[in-house]
């Protein structure tokens, strides 16, 4: 157990989610010491560094695990001083503060990663592996990818983004791996209040925030950090987009130094810290009479603040905006644009080299449900084109994967593709809104994948969006990742144990978005539970069909939303129809979905470039699954399945229950297999998810039953 769990007072499997490091189970102990590669038994460093120290920590109490054994550290402030024959050990530094990498690795070798990447290599010769970066957080990174690739390999387990071949008495072999990661900023939102709640949070209270102050157990914040850079996350924003009053005074004395002590604790972890900013500060806090951004005084409040911040927090990384959205101030209150206002924080924060990350969710949330003219899905779009090219160097736009909000299923963002002269990272939704809400299971890196890889032939054939994130196809300075947090201070983290594969994954995406579900789902389940393949085989196949299922009984086609207003819950299929928000499908007697195309809708379809704008534009060439996004049609039309879209509608529905009911019973087959506490909660939960999952497929095929008027082929019961 580490120190920090025994400050934060939690352990155990659940709490130590995919770092338990399986080999040290009861029985595995005897069976892994006789693996135990020769270097594992001595550390060598060579420079002190904060990172540095944290990863050492982490090296000792994973092979501690692993091998039963912790190794010996030695630490050595002289460099040149190492005699030609040495030891078995593990060797470890960067480039500019280690001679180890030097008498390994090649210059070229060194020059094929840089920044965050790193290489490890065993010298056969020596029984030594080097880990060599060009960053302590380079060295980091290396020692969890390690740690990671030997526990999966324990027991003849496959998985892993490289193979690794464990050097031991009986069998020498090599481990080479290099690793650079593909997006610089992977970034993390916290959605918490300081009052201890969290917006969209499905899993306890803040483990930042209790009784409005910060809280006192560092120790739990700091295990969070632990998850977080395992996965490769770089950077945190730890309060709520929403930004309160409260919150406001983040950037002030009143809570600076509580800010810095959370930063400290990432900061061991190589994970900068950022803070969602109020637009409005100037006037909330700053007693000012406007937050027009071309006031001199509104920048020069900014600049005096901002400066305070990095004298408590040298290394923050910047401000998180929402602005103009869903009822947040920002620039359209004095007639000026996203980027003046983005560029009037850009200027105060350029002098200590930080970010302004400014969210692109923007749209009219008073709209007239009547007024099929107005379509949410263009807003962001509408909006930021205009303005490409016009932002400072130091902001970046965050840019939803979908143009409307993390529904279970819509068309991919048109703003993709559209920017050449902005830098942009893509936001996901980790934390499951619309997805059941960690009470269902829903793995979704199959969506972000599908995302990821969709081209937007912005530049020709090839332009994946997966390629705009990480600043490639344009060759701009700063990409990456975003995506909102699923912890909370449940023992779990997650709420759903399960629910743990999301937060990996994004991780694992974000690091290298050309890993396959398949293998991410493979990697989490081998560390979180061991390698018994019965559990390997029956979890993944869970999480892998476990998104297609909820999709099944929920809202079909691609039409989005049909949940309780507010928390977003369970099924209501007109709950959102004639509000003012903008999440209309437009079922009448004769049809349903909502008519994105130029010829007669909103001419949404125009957003994207030629090549899939034809494709959408066409009820021929749609795909079925987003057929209901962009066309209204009759229920009778027939899809290119075959089916009708009655008939899908009640198909999928019946058979989402069955699949549901499916995924209880294949859990149950894990009795007496996994950690009983963790088995009771999942249990439990998917119990309850095939409950729910009856009233959702209720609700909704009796809705179009007795809209449409159109019987069920096969005669089921619908009410």
């Amino acid at each position: 157990m580490s120190q920090t769990t025994i400050q934060s007072g939690l352990s155990g499997p659940q709490y130590d989610a995919w770092l338990g490091y399986h080999a040290a189970l009861p029985g595995a102990n005897d069976t892994a010491r006789k693996a135990a590669p020769l270097w594992s038994k001595r550390v060598e460093v060579q420079e002190q560094h904060e990172v540095m120290d944290t990863a050492l920590t982490e090296l000792s109490q994973g092979l501690g695990k692993l091998y039963g054994v912790q190794p010996e550290m030695i630490k050595s402030q002289t460099q040149g001083s190492q005699q030609n024959e040495r030891g078995p050990a593990i060797r470890l530094g960067t480039w500019a503060g280690s001679d180890f990498a030097a008498n390994v690795l090649t210059d070229a070798e060194r020059a094929a990663v840089h920044g965050e990447g790193f290489i490890i290599r065993e010298d056969e010769s020596q029984r030594e592996l080097v880990i060599g970066s060009e960053t302590p957080q380079g060295i980091l990174y290396a020692v969890f990818h390690l740690l990671r690739e030997l526990t999966l390999k324990q027991e003849g387990a496959e998985a892993g983004a490289a193979a690794v071949a464990v050097a031991t008495e009986s069998q020498p072999e090599r481990i080479v791996i290099n690793e650079q990661p593909v997006n610089s900023l992977r970034m993390i939102n916290q959605w918490d209040n300081v009052d201890g709640s969290i917006e969209r949070g499905y899993a306890g209270r803040s483990i930042f925030y209790e009784n409005g102050e910060f809280t006192q157990d560092i120790g739990r914040i700091r295990d969070y950090a632990r998850l977080l850079a395992s996965t490769g996350i770089n950077a945190v924003a730890i309060n709520n987009v929403n930004v309160h009053r409260k919150e406001s005074l983040f950037l002030t004395e009143r809570y600076l130094g509580d800010v810095a002590k959370v930063a400290a604790a990432f900061r061991a972890y190589g994970i900068r810290l950022f803070l969602s900013a109020n637009y409005a500060s100037p006037i909330e806090v700053g007693g000012l009479q406007t937050a027009d951004p071309l006031d001199e005084q509104v920048r020069e409040w900014w600049s005096i603040q901002t400066a305070k911040v990095y004298a408590a927090i040298p290394d923050f990384g910047g401000y998180l905006i929402k602005a103009d959205s869903e009822n947040r101030p920002g620039p359209f209150t004095y007639n000026r644009d996203h980027a003046d206002g983005a560029n009037m924080l850009a200027e105060a924060l350029r002098p200590f080299g930080g970010l302004v990350i400014w969210r692109c969710f923007v749209y009219n949330c008073k709209q007239d449900w009547r007024d099929r003219s107005t379509d949410r899905a263009r807003a962001a779009y509408d909006h930021f084109k205009p303005l490409d090219g016009r932002f400072a160097d130091n902001v970046i736009l965050q840019i939803k994967n979908g143009p409307m909000d993390f529904q279970v299923r819509e068309a991919v963002s048109p703003l993709f593709g559209a920017m050449e002269d902005t830098n942009q990272i893509i936001e996901f939704q980790i934390t499951q809104e619309y997805t059941g809400q960690q009470r269902h299971l829903a793995f979704l890196v199959p969506q972000w994948k599908e995302v990821l890889d969709f081209d937007t032939y912005a530049k020709g054939k090839g332009s994946e969006i997966k390629r705009i994130a990480d600043g490639s196809l344009y060759q701009r300075p700063y990409s990456g990742f975003a995506a909102v947090s699923n912890i909370g201070a449940d023992a779990c983290w997650t709420g759903h144990p399960l629910a743990q594969a999301n937060l990996y994954g994004y991780g694992r995406l974000g690091w290298n978005p050309d890993l396959s579900a398949e293998q991410i789902a493979d990697e989490w389940v081998r560390l979180t539970f061991g390698h018994d393949e019965q559990v390997v085989e029956r979890i993944t196949g869970m999480l892998l069909s476990s998104l297609d299922i909820y999709e099944n009984y929920t809202a079909p086609l691609g039409v989005g939303w049909m949940v309780n207003p507010d928390h977003h819950y369970g099924p209501n299929v007109d709950g959102y129809e004639y509000s003012k928000w903008g999440t209309y499908h437009f079922a009448d007697r004769y049809g349903i979905g909502v008519d994105r195309t130029v010829k007669s809708g909103t001419g949404y379809t125009s957003q994207y470039h030629p090549e899939n704008a034809a494709r959408y534009e066409s009820l021929e060439t749609c795909p079925d699954e987003l057929i209901l996004f962009f066309h209204h049609v009759p229920y009778t039309h027939v899809l290119h399945s075959g089916k009708t879209v009655i008939q899908h509608i009640y198909d999928t529905h019946f058979e989402g229950v069955e699949q549901a009911e499916a995924l209880a019973e294949t859990w149950r087959e894990l009795e007496g297999k996994v950690d009983p506490v963790i088995y009771s909660k999942v249990a439990e939960l998917q119990a309850e998810q095939a409950e729910h999952a009856k009233e959702w497929r209720d609700m909704i095929n009796t809705y179009f039953y007795r809209k449409s008027g159109i019987q069920d082929e096969h005669a089921r019961k619908i009410y």
